[in-house]
This record gives C-alpha cells, structure tokens and sequence, in this order.
C-alpha cells in the first residue's frame, strides 16, 4: 500500500499492516490475539538489524575521521 503524506512524500506500508484487505487465516485464527504475523516480524527484525548495521558504520566513520 502506498500514500502520500501531508507534505506530498510517498510512503509505502504493507497492505497486511492495515484494514485495507480482509485478514488472512493466521489473523482470523488469533482472533485479535496478534498484532503481528510472524513474516511480519521478521521482516521488522531484518529492517533494525540494516539500521543498526548503518548506524554503526556512521559512528565508525565518525570516529576514525581525522579532525582538522
């Protein structure tokens, strides 16, 4: 799914993440138990480690730069 915010910047989310389509069966069999499928989250957990990872290697760059 994809929208435009208030600023005109598009942004995408997944359709799942939303009322958009009906709920799968692994929703309707948590029975609003889960707020979250496991593909979800692991596609979450994959998504902080890359930030983590970019983060790291600013504040490694960060460090290692000679100062003037």
């Amino acid at each position: 799914m994809t929208f435009f915010d208030e600023d005109e910047v598009l942004h995408s989310l997944l359709a799942s993440w939303t009322d958009v389509d009906e709920p799968d069966a692994l929703t309707r069999a948590a029975g609003g138990r889960a707020c979250l499928r496991v593909d979800d989250l692991v596609r979450l957990r994959a998504l902080v480690d890359e930030v983590r990872g970019t983060l790291r290697q600013r504040k490694a760059v960060k460090t290692n730069t000679p100062h003037k």
